[in-house]
């Protein structure tokens, strides 16, 4: 009988190794020679590698502690760190990200600088740069949080960001891109509509944030999500996309409406296995291109789990997801 009980025990114990996905808010993703990296919002940036997409081995955190800056632009900072973005450029990796309150806009953007992801590597060590820009009450209609940044056809760099208020916002980076560029210009690139009379300290209905600039055959499409999310049965989080032919807009939609003027074609929403879809980012790895976001699993009490799927493309040149890939992709933590 105690062989029998050990047997099961060991059964189970292996089902649940199996059976263990890899949970994560907000996902982006670099390669590095082999390797893949994903970095999501969590304490200090929670981070996992992997060489095939598929089995993920947590590598800990970015930031042991928090960015020195952090409880200045946001008194409430709980240590979570939000929202990263990773980028290569010039030989070194770009790691942005933001902190705030929740459902506040005592926020700020920054970045911290590595010369490679790879922890083991005796050139590993993040070197923050400091905070981009910051949003103030009663001063700012806009949240600093969410960045992703693009290159445009000349070289510069780009970040786009927001979240509700009054929508997602682009501005230019200076040329080493760990602050904006001067004189600064800002460009509302999204926005969904925000009833008159809205208090300032309040997001409102304007549920839009999450933007993901990703370039391909001579368009730059905006990913933007809508809907509210980390709100178990009740998040309704869905992504919806427009395109334009320069960085700076405007971003139209399948029916021509801009995005500006809450225009957004919808791309992928959730069903009854994963309750919401957001939080996106894109990308080409070797000649293919993947769409990487989370998730919220019914069937696991709503937890937010990492998807990678394949993205293709309509005969318009409009991205095209299958929304079986939910369930047909499974990541497995190591």
């Amino acid at each position: 009988m105690k062989y029998a009980a050990a047997v099961a025990v060991a059964a189970c114990l292996g089902f649940s190794a199996q059976a263990a996905q890899v949970g994560v808010h907000d996902p982006v993703m670099a390669k590095e020679g082999n390797t893949y990296y994903v970095f999501s919002t969590g304490p200090g940036i929670t981070f996992y590698s992997s060489t095939n997409m598929k089995d993920w081995k947590p590598e800990g955190r970015v930031f042991p502690g928090q960015p020195a800056w952090a409880k200045k632009a946001a008194p409430s900072f709980d240590g979570h760190i939000w929202a990263p973005d990773v980028q290569h450029y010039k030989g070194k990796y770009y790691l942005y990200y933001s902190v705030s309150g929740f459902g506040k806009i005592t926020s700020g953007i920054g970045v911290t600088v590595n010369k490679t992801l790879d922890p083991r590597s005796p050139e590993y060590k993040w070197e923050d740069q400091g905070m981009i820009l910051q949003s103030v009450p009663g001063r700012d209609n806009w949240n600093a949080i969410d960045p992703n940044v693009v290159e445009d056809g000349k070289g510069s760099g780009w970040m786009a960001f927001g979240s509700f208020w009054g929508g997602l916002k682009l501005a230019k980076l200076n040329d080493d891109r760990t602050k904006l560029a001067e004189p600064q210009e800002w460009r509302t690139i999204a926005r969904r509509e925000r009833p008159a009379f809205t208090a300032d300290d309040s997001g409102g209905p304007a549920e839009i944030e999450a933007p993901y600039i990703f370039k391909k055959d001579g368009y730059y499409y905006l990913f933007a999500s809508w809907g509210l999310c980390c709100q178990k049965e009740k998040s309704t989080y869905h992504v919806v996309v427009g395109r334009a032919h320069d960085v700076t807009g405007p971003y139209l939609d399948k029916s021509g409406k801009d995005m500006a003027a809450g225009g957004g074609s919808l791309l992928i929403a959730g069903d009854k296995d994963w309750q919401g879809v957001g939080h996106n980012s894109a990308y080409t790895f070797d000649g293919k291109d993947y769409f990487v976001t989370h998730a919220y699993e019914t069937a696991d009490k709503y937890q937010q789990k990492l998807k990678i799927l394949d993205m293709k493309w309509d005969k318009d040149g409009w991205p095209v997801l299958d929304q079986r890939d939910l369930n047909r992709y499974q990541s497995h933590l190591q």
